[in-house]
C-alpha cells in the first residue's frame, strides 16, 4: 500500500519556478564540493546493462530489475538499480589510482518501490567511487570519508541559504557514530527503521553515521538488508539527519568500504548467493582482479528535500504516482511535478 503524510499546516517555501532554480543549485554546488572533498573525477554511466553480466545492483535481492531485450546485439539488457559494482570495472578500465575516484549521475528504476513521502519508482542519485589501499580498509578512513562528505552537504546548505533567503534548514557538520548493534541494544523492542528515528530524535542537531548495516544482529536479525557483493558489512553505513519537517530520520547516503576477495566470498556464502561466483564481476573480484574501493550513493532528490524543506520527493523530482498520492498533495496545495 502506498503512504502519503502531509504535514499539518505545510506549505512549500519556494515557488515552483524558485523549487527548479534551488534544485540547480544544489545539483552544481554539492557535486563540485563532494569532488574536492574526495578528489573525484565526474565520469558518465550506463541506464542500463547486461542482464548476464552481474553488474547489476541486486538491492535487498527481492526487487525486479526493468529488463528489455536489445535485438541488435543479442542480449537482454537492465536497467540499474545502482551502480555499485559497475563503478569497480570503471576504476579499472579508466586507469584511476589509489587516492583519486568518480562520480556520476545515477538514474534507475525500482518499480517495486513502495511510494511514500520518500520513495519514489525513480532514483536519482550521485554514485561515487574512489579507490582505496589495503591499508585504507579501516573504520578510521570509512569515519574521515564520512566527515568529508557531512562536511561537503553542510556548506553546500549553508550557501543554499544566501542563495534563497526562505529556506531555513539548519543542518550540522558534526558527525555521531553509532553501530547497528548499539541501536538495538538500546531500542530492542522496536523496528529497525524506528530506532533510527529514536535516536535522531534524541540527537537532533548532528548527523548520525550508522554502521555496519547487513549482518545478523544478536537477535538473529539484520538492522536492513544490504546485497552481499558490494559493501562489506562491517565497514559501510548510512548518513542520516533529522527531518523537522516530517519529524523522522532521513537517510541521504548508503556507503562502505567495499568487499575484498575475503569478504566477498564470506556474505556469499552467509546469504547462499554462491551461484553469484560464476558470473564475471565476481569472478574477477575474487581472483584479485579488480581494485580496492570505497564508495556510495548520494540520493539528489533527498538532498533536495531536506535542505528545501519539502514534504514530498515529488516535489522536487518527476514520477509517477497513484490517484491518492495526487488526489491528498493537490488539496494540501503540494505540486507534484
Amino acid at each position: 500500500m502506498n503512504k502519503c503524510y502531509i504535514p499539518a499546516g505545510y506549505t512549500p517555501l519556494l515557488s515552483v519556478y524558485d523549487t527548479q532554480r534551488a534544485i540547480e543549485f544544489i545539483h552544481s554546488s554539492f557535486q563540485s564540493n563532494l569532488c574536492h572533498a574526495l578528489n573525484l573525477k565526474r565520469v558518465s554511466a550506463p541506464l542500463f546493462v547486461e542482464e548476464s553480466s552481474g553488474l547489476n545492483d541486486n538491492l535487498n535481492g527481492y526487487e525486479r530489475p526493468v529488463a528489455f531485450d536489445v535485438p541488435a546485439v543479442g542480449y537482454d539488457a537492465q536497467v540499474v538499480h545502482s551502480l555499485a559494482k559497475w563503478k569497480r570495472y570503471a576504476l579499472k578500465r579508466y586507469n584511476f589510482y589509489p587516492g583519486n575516484g568518480l562520480v556520476t549521475d545515477m538514474n534507475a528504476i525500482r518499480r517495486d518501490e513502495e511510494l511514500d513521502n520518500l520513495h519514489s519508482v525513480y532514483v536519482d542519485q550521485w554514485d561515487w567511487e574512489k579507490v582505496i589501499t589495503r591499508e585504507d580498509r579501516s573504520e578510521a578512513f570509512l569515519r574521515k570519508t564520512v566527515q568529508a562528505i557531512v562536511n561537503a552537504i553542510y556548506v553546500t546548505n549553508e550557501t543554499l541559504k544566501i542563495e534563497f533567503p526562505q529556506l531555513h534548514t539548519d543542518l550540522s557538520r558534526e558527525v555521531i557514530f553509532v553501530t547497528t548493534q548499539e541501536l538495538e541494544d538500546k531500542y530492542p523492542e522496536l523496528t529497525g527503521s524506528q530506532r533510527e528515528t529514536e535516536f535522531l530524535r534524541e540527537h537532533k542537531h548532528n548527523a548520525v553515521f550508522l554502521m555496519k548495516i547487513g549482518g545478523a544482529l544478536r537477535s538473529g536479525k539484520p538492522h536492513d538488508g544490504r546485497a552481499p557483493d558490494y559493501d562489506d558489512w562491517s565497514l559501510n553505513g548510512d548518513i542520516l539527519f533529522w527531518n523537522s519537517v516530517l519529524e523522522r530520520s532521513f537517510e541521504v547516503s548508503s556507503m562502505g568500504i567495499r568487499v575484498d576477495a575475503e569478504s566477498l566470498d564470506q556474505q556469499l556464502r552467509i546469504s547462499g548467493c554462491d551461484d553469484r561466483r560464476a558470473l564475471p564481476f565476481h569472478k574477477a573480484l575474487l581472483a584479485g582482479e579488480l581494485p580496492l574501493t570505497i564508495g556510495g550513493g548520494i540520493g539528489q532528490s533527498r538532498l533536495c528535500m531536506l535542505m528545501m524543506g519539502s514534504a514530498h520527493i515529488g516535489e522536487v523530482q518527476s514520477s509517477v504516482w497513484d490517484e491518492e498520492t495526487r488526489k491528498a498533495c493537490e488539496q494540501a496545495g503540494i505540486m507534484l511535478l
